[in-house]
């Protein structure tokens, strides 16, 4: 299956957050939900490089297997599809209440998948998933800041939110599928 009829674009998760033009998925089939498929269980449906735009939001948390996911996700992903990851960061209220978490991630969480990143550089065994990220987004409960080098906000926020829970609650990455 490449997606639902001609559509490129996958929203993963969907519950009842329905994309009309989209490819929505869910752990189960409720209604406007196109596939259902338990993410937790590889291969995906979808066929290498059906889509052009992946969502992805506030699903990554709940698996089991984060390398692997990302790696499905990138299996999929068409060459230079955009990726839209969202995620609570690692010490807000809504990622350390909520029982079904499985995994934490902080600003540096998709360094790993990025080849100009450091982290990508020194450990690039870790997986063969490559992504650009085209930027960071950081949620407050009253802001929404890009990342930006050398913006002194967004790095008093960061430095701060390192040190105390509830400064950023979650974090978006968008990211590009880098294939060859």
């Amino acid at each position: 299956m490449n997606g639902h009829g001609s559509n490129r674009r996958l929203h993963l998760g969907a519950g009842n957050e329905i994309l009309p033009g989209w490819t929505n998925h869910d752990l189960i089939q409720l209604p406007g939900i196109d596939v259902a498929h338990d993410l937790s269980l590889f291969p995906w449906p979808f066929e290498n490089n059906s889509f052009d735009e992946i969502r992805m939001v506030h699903v990554l948390e709940h698996l089991p297997e984060t390398i692997r996911t990302v790696e499905e996700v990138h299996r999929i992903a068409a060459p230079d599809a955009t990726v839209t990851i969202r995620v609570p960061y690692w010490n807000s209220p809504d990622m350390i209440s909520d029982p079904t978490h499985k995994a934490f991630f902080n600003e540096y969480s998709f360094d790993y998948f990025d080849p100009v990143q450091r982290h990508c550089q020194e450990r690039p065994y870790y997986s063969t998933a490559r992504f650009q990220i085209r930027s960071k987004i950081f949620y407050t409960k009253v802001l929404r800041y890009r990342e930006v080098k050398a913006v002194p906000l967004q790095r008093a926020l960061t430095l701060l939110a390192r040190h105390l829970n509830g400064v950023i609650w979650v974090i978006e990455f968008d990211l590009v599928a880098l294939k060859r």
